[in-house]
């Protein structure tokens, strides 16, 4: 458990590729016993993050083998903590406040020929900072506060030297494409979880058969419907096989018919694989999808949550209730398809639906909570946690386990 004194906020907030694929991680803390999100001091802020990131957590299970970004001030910059983070894992960002001396050109030589790579944050272009755009890596600019007009020319001007251009605050698809044209590597944002649903696209049919299968477990299906859904289905039957065939699931006896690999798998577990594969089948991007990995943490972090509150172990059906609902509730956004039209064709019980639809019950302050969790709105948190009757301790024990589930979560790939 974290102390009383140092109890604090944590937050990640993904970084993709041109790819959209999950890179690395921005790590954000705050303490909790403060109103706005400032420290007495912005090294404060910075030795928290590295302390918290290291001590209370381990970087390695909050960053699932991606990269760290750590924001740094110069106090932190020019000291041996930052020796501390993992090298070769680690991008440090100097924050735009810090002055561009010799003094601070000189260190960041010295950090990168340890093995850090480095990024200006916030940055704006300056030609008389060419002598340290030799030597950074990354070059993040909040495209909000340049305006999409002048980026443009920005981007041109960076070109010029051998760094890559991260843009921050995406928040729509145009606005990525328009990055993306431009050439930017990195992009920093939640327009991959933003849902367009005027397109209203219809759900293949891989989708199709697991929404079916999701709601053949909702009613308690006999195996033989459950089987007969699959026969339907080659493609979702090769990929069940394979999955309770694979070495992970440590089962020596192989596996011949689809009812048999139903009832060794067993409810749960099928229930569980079906949810995280209509986000890992129905995406390129597999196993670094941020879609599958914040429905995968919402979902299970909700769990988590609901298993402390009613003292319950795994298979409780609240708990079971819980995860579904933070999974399901990024199906609009991945099938492009409104969240009443979805719902429509399963038979879920009224508090996931309402849930869902309104963010209403129990359920749905749980659901906000970890929406608000996920963009670093820490002080909508505060208010969710006391709605929702959770604790600081048990938010930051339930981010953990849910960070290092995510990472070890078995299912199939298409």
């Amino acid at each position: 458990m974290v102390e009383a004194s140092e109890k604090f906020f944590m937050g990640r907030q993904p970084i993709l590729d041109r790819n959209q694929e999950i890179v690395g991680y921005e790590l954000l803390f705050r303490a909790a016993d403060v109103d706005q999100a400032v420290f007495e001091s912005y090294s404060h802020a910075s030795a928290s993050v590295i302390n918290h990131a290291l001590s209370s957590f381990g970087i390695h299970e909050i960053l699932g083998g991606k990269f760290a970004f750590v924001n740094v001030y110069i106090d932190i910059l020019l000291s041996e903590m930052l020796e501390l983070l993992p090298v070769g894992q680690t991008v440090l960002e100097l924050l735009e406040m810090i002055k561009l001396d010799e003094q601070v050109i000189e260190r960041c030589r010295e950090l990168k020929e340890m093995g850090f790579l480095l990024a200006l944050d916030d940055h704006e272009f300056d030609s008389a900072n060419a002598a340290i755009y030799g030597v950074v890596d990354i070059i993040k600019i909040d495209i909000l506060a340049i305006g999409m007009e002048a980026l443009p020319k920005m981007a041109r001007e960076l070109r010029k030297y051998p760094v890559k251009l991260l843009a921050e605050k995406v928040e729509t698809l145009e606005q990525f494409q328009i990055c993306y044209d431009l050439g930017f590597e990195f992009f920093q944002g939640y327009f991959f979880a933003r849902p367009v649903v005027l397109n209203r696209r219809k759900i293949d049919v891989s989708g199709l058969a697991m929404l079916k299968l999701l709601q053949q477990l909702s009613m308690d299906a006999p195996f033989i419907l459950l089987e007969q859904t699959f026969k339907e289905n080659p493609a979702l039957s090769y990929n069940l096989l394979r999955l309770v065939n694979s070495v992970a699931m440590g089962m020596r006896e192989k596996i011949k018919t689809l009812r048999h690999a139903i009832v060794m798998l067993g409810i749960n577990h099928l229930r569980r694989w079906i949810q995280l594969s209509l986000f890992a089948g129905h995406d390129t991007r597999s196993i670094n999808n941020p879609l599958l990995e914040m429905a995968a943490v919402r979902g299970r972090l909700m769990e988590l949550l609901v298993r402390q509150l009613t003292k319950t172990e795994a298979g409780d059906e609240r708990a079971e209730a819980a995860f579904m609902v933070g999974i399901l509730s990024l199906l609009d956004v991945l099938f492009e398809t409104p969240m009443k039209e979805i719902i429509s064709s399963l038979n879920l019980n009224d508090d996931v639906c309402l849930a869902l639809l309104e963010r209403g019950g129990p359920l749905g302050s749980m659901l906000t909570l970890a929406e608000k969790l996920e963009v670093t709105d820490f002080d909508a948190v505060t208010v969710q946690l006391k709605e929702c009757g959770v604790s600081l301790d048990q938010l930051l024990t339930a981010q953990l386990e849910a960070f290092n589930w995510r990472s070890s979560i078995i299912y199939s790939e298409e």
